[in-house]
């Protein structure tokens, strides 16, 4: 459930950077900014299909 968590505020935090990334910087700082909002959006991927993959386990 923790895990999930986390998923959804990189999910948030990528969304967040990413507006900010696009609407009020340039240069390097553009790209250091939207580099770490991809980065977030692909850990937060990679942590909802690790959580949703295995599907139910209500055997356990």
């Amino acid at each position: 459930m923790w895990l999930s968590f986390v998923g959804l505020f990189l999910m948030f935090v990528s969304s967040i950077t990413a507006l900010l990334g696009r609407q009020k910087l340039t240069g390097f700082f553009r790209f250091l900014v939207l580099a770490f909002s991809f980065t977030c959006l692909l850990i937060a991927g990679i942590i909802m299909l690790f959580v949703v993959l295995p599907g139910s386990r209500a055997d356990l």
